[in-house]
Parts: C-alpha cells; sequence; structure tokens
C-alpha cells in the first residue's frame, strides 16, 4: 500500500483533501472481494459504487455494502422511474472513471445519488478512489456529507 500516485487517484485526493487518506495497492481493489482481501477488512464495508442509467439519461449511483445485491427495483421505486446498468461507456462518460474504480464523489456529471442502509452497521468503510487498485476509509456520516445523500433500503 501507498500514496495515491495515479491520475484519477490523485484526483480523488484533491477532492478530499487532507482529511482523507486515498491509498493505492499493487493489488487490484476491482471488485469489493478483492478490496477486503487486500486492506484486511469485511466486504460488508466496502462502499461500491455501482452507475445505473435512468430512462431519462439521468446517471443514478448506488453505494451498496459489498456483500448485498442492489435490488433495481427498490430504487427504480425511490427514483420515480425504471433504471438499467449502465455500460462501461456511459459510467466513464458520466463519471469519468472506469468501472473498478469509480468513486462516490467527483463525477463529471453529479448523478442521483442512494446510500445502502446497510452501510451504517460499520464505523469504517472503504470506499473506491478513482482506479481500480485505490480506495480510502470514511465514516458513514462521512459519506453522507461527501455525497449530500441518505440511507436507504436500496438491496435485496
Amino acid at each position: 500500500m501507498k500514496p495515491a500516485s495515479s491520475n484519477g487517484a490523485m484526483r480523488i485526493q484533491a477532492i478530499l483533501g487532507d482529511a482523507f487518506r486515498v491509498l493505492e495497492f499493487e493489488e487490484s481493489t476491482h471488485s469489493s472481494a478483492e478490496a477486503a482481501a487486500a486492506i484486511g477488512c469485511d466486504v460488508a464495508q466496502i462502499a461500491k459504487s455501482m452507475l445505473f442509467r435512468a430512462t431519462d439519461g439521468t446517471p443514478v449511483l448506488v453505494v451498496a455494502s459489498g456483500s448485498n445485491r442492489v435490488d433495481e427495483k427498490r430504487v427504480a421505486a425511490l427514483l420515480g422511474q425504471k433504471i438499467s446498468r449502465a455500460d462501461a461507456a456511459f459510467v466513464l462518460d458520466r463519471t469519468g472513471f472506469a468501472v473498478g474504480g469509480v468513486p462516490p464523489v467527483g463525477h463529471a456529471t453529479a448523478p442521483v445519488t442512494f446510500l445502502d442502509r446497510d452501510l451504517q452497521s460499520y464505523p469504517t468503510i472503504w470506499a473506491a478512489a478513482g482506479s481500480p487498485n485505490a480506495v480510502f476509509a470514511l465514516t458513514p456520516a462521512d459519506l453522507v456529507r461527501l455525497t449530500g445523500a441518505g440511507f436507504a433500503d436500496v438491496v435485496k
């Protein structure tokens, strides 16, 4: 593990400021399981950022616990319109980051954001930080403050 050095991780470090420390690993943190193994935490402590596309084209970000599956019908009901999984091109265009490194903040187009209520169960959670091997630690309260979103029932 080392301080942020890739372009994406440096962008997120600049957005977060000195209150957070973006870390990069030699091994991939692309999936929740890989991130948890690299960090040495429970998979449920990984705050995975998943981007969806609303019917009207709006990007919809769901930040979910790494051990949970997002329930698209619940998210659609909260949003008031249908959603579908975003493809890699949509993710890159709307966030500025490739799949596997999408952080909960710093997106090119501000998404509508929902946070998985289960993340509140952990004093420390870990989120992607702009590259497939970069992460940062934060609290659930930090996540709310940084995203401006609230916690909701978004998982199966």
